[in-house]
């Protein structure tokens, strides 16, 4: 169903579905024909051409973003109870595939203006004592961590980079994707259905410029196997269903134009809300195509002022009120407030103002126009 009438939601879904519904019909109807339903063509279809979208040499469907993040971190050997740099400020799902490997997740704070990773304070963490093995940068919102110096950091160290890009289908740096940044990137992403590129379900891939990781990679995500009954090591079951692979290629065929279109609002909400005191804009990071996988701005008071838009109908939200280092199930990481300080402001900031391709200009004023009064009452 469409959202409620006079309603802006923070995503919808709906009107996505209704720009693919006849093409995604037909494909389903194919795989329900062929009974084509797990590793179906459709599937190596997609890895194809998302890995052309990309720029990546390899793409590898995985069952979710979260085993994408694991069993990139395995193909490198990264495991048993090595470190891996993350930023504090990121979904838990980063922190729990790197504990999934069997490594152990050393955090690090993220600069002031972007909230990426910041490569100062990735280094201080690379020098710890136990000798981190890997570094994960995450690219938020819909941008990347400065993989220029992150990459410079990682040679100089000796140590793998690996990109969680669960957020930023379609966004480069320096006209780089995720996984395209050489012979030997690799990137993780997650198709879950409220990002740029969503599935109908659950859904991801590691990209790779690496032959020898791709064809691993292929035999991990189906039990150790590349031919039937012969499993040559341990693997998993995580295998990208063929009708998400089927939803997945027609949204691909308009991702490109849908973040045109997020661009365009992005741009339109800074203009409409430049003037609206109390309001820290997003930044984009010096040589980033940005493509707006999330807008969210900083507010003081912020949880009072997300109540006073939801209670006018403007679906704002909230994400990672609560860092992964304050979490209950990192508490053996051995952090206390005020570790990350950066991150912990941010948490308490961030606002996710609605941004989807379909949003129109209308919408948009009126978010701008709500959340001014919002602020105006504190």
């Amino acid at each position: 169903m469409s959202a409620e009438p006079n309603r802006i939601p923070l995503v919808d879904l709906a009107a996505a579905h209704a720009e693919v519904a006849t093409e995604v019909a037909a494909g389903i109807a194919r795989v329900l024909d062929t009974c084509a339903f797990v590793g179906g063509p459709d599937v190596a279809e997609f890895e194809t051409e998302f890995a052309a979208f990309t720029g990546a040499a390899h793409c590898v469907g995985v069952a979710n973003g979260t085993d994408a993040v694991e069993l990139a971190l395995r193909v490198l050997g990264v495991g048993a109870g090595e470190g891996v740099v993350l930023p504090a400020n990121t979904f838990v799902a980063t922190a729990e595939a790197v504990v999934r490997a069997g490594a152990r997740p050393v955090l690090a704070d993220v600069d002031e203006d972007h909230l990426l990773l910041d490569p100062q304070r990735a280094a201080e963490a690379l020098g710890d004592s136990s000798g981190p093995r890997a570094l994960l940068p995450v690219h938020l919102n819909g941008q990347l961590a400065p993989m220029g110096a992150l990459r410079a950091l990682a040679e100089a160290r000796g140590v793998f980079l690996v990109e969680d890009a669960a957020q930023c289908q379609g966004a480069t740096q320096d006209g780089l994707a995720p996984g395209a940044w050489g012979p030997d990137a690799i990137a993780a992403t997650s198709f879950y259905p409220g990002k740029n590129l969503g599935a109908y379900g659950d859904g991801g891939a590691v990209c790779t410029g690496n032959e020898e990781h791709a064809r691993i990679l292929r035999e991990l995500r189906d039990h150790g196997s590349s031919r039937k009954y012969v499993h040559t090591r341990l693997g998993f079951n995580s295998r990208l269903d063929t009708i998400q692979a089927v939803v997945l290629r027609a949204k691909l065929r308009r991702l490109a134009d849908w973040n045109v279109r997020r661009r365009a609002a992005a741009a339109r909400y800074d203009a409409l809300l430049a003037g609206v005191e109390g309001v820290r804009l997003p930044r984009t990071a010096p040589g980033n195509e940005h493509v707006w996988h999330l807008y969210a701005v900083r507010v003081p008071e912020r949880d009072k002022v997300l109540a006073l838009l939801n209670e006018a109908g403007v679906g704002a939200g909230v994400h990672y009120p609560v860092p992964v280092h304050l979490q209950p199930a990192f508490a053996e990481l051995g952090h206390a407030r005020g570790d990350f300080p950066v991150t912990e402001r941010a948490a308490e900031e961030l606002l996710s103002l609605p941004l989807y391709p379909q949003l129109t200009a209308g919408q948009q004023e009126r978010v701008a126009e709500v959340l001014a009064g919002a602020l105006s009452r504190l």
